[in-house]
């Protein structure tokens, strides 16, 4: 169980840390938000007419472990995408991933490792919710810098043998969130061969995966398909927040095997909380559908292409190889974010929110993360903005 002591060791969820930053402050132009990761591009038109057509499914308790149909829509996804056949009782739909990632420590993190406290691993920066599963289920979080030198991905072989011994579980999320690197087939290789090795399951946070700059990201359920490894080594986490552009539909799900499988099902009868019936039916047909992904994914180009445009001369920069966020370098990211809003009314988020300071040293220190989730012409005016406010360049 988590003690409010543990709790206590959380910093205050980077959103509520934004407000007090600049809370002081009047917004020195129009203001525009590219702080929080929520997708404004279109979503498919036939999502709220499936859900009229099917209300009276909000009459009924949803089937908790979803219902047939969206288990073969998300399995039939799987296929499409990386070729891998997975079967339907391997998969969990959640009421978005952030359920799932929670949960699966939960219910697959056992209490103890090898007779010691066991290690979650999780990269720094990140997303919020894996040091809160690490701690509520008991385990030690071990915070791995993935920083330029790394790719920005955490090199969790480096770690020493008497922690990766104690190790039960690994966050990876590919691209990664926030600074938008890719993790390669060599990478995922590695992984699951460092995971076999010191026996622990690979948690793979691919919500970002259908947005990238050039190529496809491979997902770890491809690679693990391809080197024949253990099927138990890794659970997949994706949702149509990103890829669809509905974060407020909450359609996520779980691919595992099938031991975890059943003990993350066995888990949500009791505590989950599923997406309501008319929901999974529209989701059904979401997943199903690619025509609205491909334009989504046209309308990200036309972004990448601003960026590189507007800020390809400030120096450190670099465009993301998947996912919405551009990872800015700057000298100090609070007081960055700072002259920022009170120059010009632009929000961004100090990258030191998103991370953890260890030995004195928090990887996200030096960056601003800005979300390219706003309407082209509004990024066009922030992202210029941004550029005269805080470089020195022409």
């Amino acid at each position: 169980m988590m003690t409010p002591e543990r709790f206590s060791d959380l910093p205050d969820y980077a959103f509520p840390r934004l407000r007090r930053l600049l809370g002081d402050i009047a917004p020195g132009g129009e203001p525009l938000a590219l702080t929080i990761g929520e997708p404004t591009h279109p979503f498919p038109a036939f999502v709220p007419e499936i859900i009229a057509a099917q209300s009276a499914g909000f009459a009924q308790y949803p089937p908790n472990d979803g219902t047939p149909e969206l288990q073969v829509a998300i399995t039939a996804w799987i296929a499409r995408r990386y070729g891998v056949t997975v079967t339907e009782d391997r998969i969990l739909p959640l009421n978005g991933t952030r359920e799932g990632l929670y949960n699966a420590a939960m219910a697959l993190c056992p209490e103890t490792k090898g007779g010691k406290r066991p290690v979650v691993l999780i990269p720094n920066p990140f997303y919020q919710v894996y040091a809160v599963a690490a701690l509520s289920v008991g385990a030690e979080p071990v915070y791995v810098p993935a920083t330029a030198q790394t790719g920005f991905l955490p090199d969790y072989a480096a770690l020493p043998a008497e922690v990766l011994d104690r190790t039960a579980i690994a966050y990876i999320c590919s691209p990664s969130n926030p600074q938008g690197a890719v993790a390669g087939r060599d990478y995922w290789r590695d992984l699951l061969a460092l995971a076999e090795r010191h026996d622990f399951i690979v948690f793979s946070d691919e919500c970002y995966s259908e947005i990238w700059h050039e190529t496809p990201p491979p997902g770890a359920l491809e690679v693990a398909a391809e080197v024949g490894a253990d099927p138990e080594r890794v659970v997949v986490f994706n949702s149509l927040s990103k890829r669809s552009n509905l974060p407020g539909l909450r359609s996520g799900f779980a691919a595992a095997g099938p031991r975890s499988s059943a003990l993350l099902r066995q888990l949500r009868a009791y505590a989950g909380a599923p997406l309501p019936l008319p929901l999974q039916r529209a989701a059904e047909a979401v997943w199903a559908d690619e025509a609205h992904v491909e334009e989504s994914r046209r309308l990200y180009a036309a972004k990448y292409a601003l960026a590189q445009e507007v800020l390809g001369n400030v120096p450190g920069f670099a465009l993301p190889q998947g996912g919405f966020f551009l990872w800015l370098p700057v000298e100090d990211g609070e007081a960055a974010a700072r002259q920022l809003f009170r120059e010009t009314g632009v929000r961004a988020l100090p990258g030191a929110y998103l991370g953890r300071e260890v030995d004195g040293t928090n990887p996200g220190a030096g960056y601003l993360r800005v979300a390219m989730v706003a309407p082209q012409e509004a990024l066009a005016r922030g992202l210029t903005a941004l550029r005269g406010c805080l470089y020195d360049v022409t």
